[in-house]
């Protein structure tokens, strides 16, 4: 179990010798794919010639709108295929976090909700519960007041009593 060490001199030539090496293989992997791209463009996008009527370039731009409705259909496709893949990877995350058996606590953020919400939430849409409150109150009757509010108010009533010295006696004795 003896291990030797290298001389720095030595480490330095073969850490140049892999910065050579890679050097090379990062330019290499630049001209391959420049030449695919020459490639793509020389096969997908031809040079234009220019129309010299109103009738071609009419179907230039035809030609124009129909190619790039064939992209936007390919850029829809891929965007959906990754939007899955990016849902998929997430799914295998968090089951591979329950195999593990370590979860890290999600930060709860406040949500104030009224009671009705919170129920709804809890027991699910098929239950409505409505807790109006002042539903459930008794309600006061308010007939004695107005009984005495009629008294006060219809004047013409016992006004033969009231009337003469008799009278003047049963409201002072009534105040008392």
């Amino acid at each position: 179990m003896s291990e030797k060490k290298m001389s720095s001199s030595r480490k330095h030539h073969v850490k140049s010798l892999m910065l050579a090496i890679a050097k090379g293989i990062l330019e290499e992997e630049e001209r391959e794919r420049e030449r695919d791209r020459e490639k793509y463009m020389a096969e997908n996008c031809p040079p234009v010639s220019m129309p010299r009527t109103m009738q071609e370039l009419l179907e230039l731009c035809k030609e124009f709108h129909r190619k790039m409705d064939v992209v936007d259909e390919e850029r829809y496709d891929l965007h959906m295929k990754v939007n899955k893949s990016n849902k998929e990877i997430e799914d295998l995350k968090i089951k591979v976090q329950d195999l593990m058996g370590k979860f890290k606590k999600p930060v709860l953020k406040k949500v104030r909700m009224s009671a009705d919400a919170m129920l709804k939430a809890l027991l699910g849409s098929k239950h409505t519960v409505n807790l109006d409150l002042r539903a459930n109150l008794k309600q006061v009757k308010k007939e004695v007041k107005e009984e005495e509010l009629r008294d006060v108010g219809d004047w013409r009533k016992n006004i033969e009593d009231k009337s003469g010295m008799d009278g003047r006696k049963k409201m002072f004795e009534a105040e008392a």
